[in-house]
């Protein structure tokens, strides 16, 4: 009977040991397998560092609708920073402008061609509510007509390093609504295109080159005219209305909505919490509740289960590789090292997946493996490499080289022996070597 107690207690250990690893093994991996987003394309971008998070068809080139309005606002940030205008700047709206913001299923705000707008004025009913026609106001008034400033959105998408675009217009309208005003030389049934890491690569320079662009796009509301009070179109800031409370999401401050029925339901979001920032876009989503729905998962995601982190410091130096021989100076070796610290987002649970594998710079390097003197103190001599060894590197909006790899750098000057030195060496060398050749050759004489 004491046997099968104790049988029976063991086998009950045994199943709630099996029952708590269970339950505990899929909470490490619990954060990566929730994010599931219903939405054809999605990417959560670290903007610190341009690290991708997470990553959904990242690559598919879809219509963006008006998330194309992010490079509109990017470039009227360029001509005011270049001073081509200022944000007094006055226009009148043109033909083009005003019949289509006078046609009231394009997302528009009457605009009056009996008066004069200011850059100020066009920018925040674009930035806030999406308006089209204010958008093709400032677009001619930087470049003259919206076919040119479509040339320069496609040259500074290039210069941006955009991997998948092609702007065919200012606003994201489809060409097939613009009718006779399509810019010339695009396809009057074209519409934009962008990837979400695209997207998020636009969003990512407008937010670090021009940051002012979330404090107009955070703004919960604009008086447009005789309309006052016109709701930002970004659900996910602290809106006053009821129905809108429940999408408010803590430190969320722009960026851009878009919608075209080709398009679906998109949205490039940003949001700070505790010094961390993060962009995500979501490309394609049934409703306009489900895009902000959608976007909460990803930065729930992000800011959940990410940590920024200092893996490697600067002066790391790696072991069995702290030191490199030097050719022909007054010291035998120089200590080498990183020149700078490697702090990147790293999921939780993954520090120990992060390790440094150096490479030299063989040009320095004589036959024998060792750098010539004179060495300057903090002379780079190679570069480190950031090696992750989990699973799910998505790599980063940018050149990914650029931000894998640090310089490794001489820690110390060493100065050029003296001639004399340097002439003592070598008859030394020679004597060496020539010792080596005769002992060989006496050896091969038995």
């Amino acid at each position: 009977m004491r046997h099968n107690v104790k049988r029976n207690l063991s086998l009950l250990l045994i199943s709630v040991v099996m029952m708590a690893t269970v339950l505990i093994q899929p909470m490490a991996t619990h954060a990566a397998e929730s994010v599931d987003l219903k939405a054809d394309s999605a990417i959560l971008v670290d903007a610190e560092t341009g690290k991708i998070l997470y990553a959904k068809e990242a690559d598919m080139a879809l219509p963006p609708a008006s998330m194309t309005k992010m490079m509109t606002e990017y470039l009227v940030w360029e001509a005011i920073e270049s001073g081509q205008i200022s944000w007094d700047t006055t226009t009148k709206i043109s033909d083009y402008a005003y019949s289509i913001s006078a046609n009231p299923n394009l997302s528009g705000i009457g605009l009056r061609q009996d008066k004069e707008y200011t850059v100020k004025e066009l920018y925040r009913g674009m930035a806030i509510i999406s308006d089209n026609g204010r958008t093709i106001a400032l677009a001619e008034l930087i470049a003259g007509s919206e076919t040119d400033f479509v040339k320069l959105m496609n040259k500074t998408a290039e210069k941006m390093g955009l991997p998948d675009y092609k702007f065919v217009n200012s606003t994201g309208l489809p060409n097939s609504l613009l009718g006779e005003y399509a810019p010339k030389g695009t396809d009057p049934k074209a519409n934009n295109l962008l990837s979400a890491r695209s997207a998020a690569l636009l969003a990512y320079n407008l937010i670090n080159e021009h940051p002012e662009a979330l404090k107009v796009s955070s703004e919960l509301s604009v008086d447009i005219g005789e309309y006052k009070d016109v709701e930002n179109l970004n659900w996910m800031l602290p809106h006053k209305a009821t129905f809108l409370k429940q999408f408010h999401y803590k430190g969320v401050d722009g960026l851009k909505t878009g919608h075209t029925d080709i398009a679906g339901y998109c949205f490039t979001g940003t949001a700070e919490r505790n010094g961390q920032r993060l962009i995500s876009v979501v490309m394609k989503t049934d409703s306009k509740a489900e895009r902000f729905e959608q976007t909460a998962k990803l930065l729930d995601f992000g800011f959940s289960s990410f940590e920024t982190k200092e893996l490697f410091p600067k002066g790391y130096q790696l072991d069995g590789q702290a030191k490199l021989p030097v050719a022909d100076g007054k010291k035998d070796n120089v200590e080498i090292a990183t020149n700078k610290a490697i702090k990147i987002p790293v999921q939780k649970g993954q520090e120990d997946k992060y390790t440094i594998k150096y490479t030299l710079d063989k040009k320095k390097l004589n036959k024998a493996g060792e750098l010539a003197a004179p060495i300057e103190k903090g002379e780079k001599v190679g570069t480190a490499e950031v090696i992750f060894a989990g699973e799910n590197d998505y790599g980063y909006i940018f050149d990914a080289e650029a931000n894998k790899t640090i310089d490794i750098v001489a820690q110390d000057s060493v100065e050029k022996d003296n001639w004399f030195m340097l002439i003592l060496g070598s008859i030394g060398d020679f004597f060496s070597n020539l010792f080596s050749t005769i002992v060989d050759t006496v050896k091969g004489w038995f």
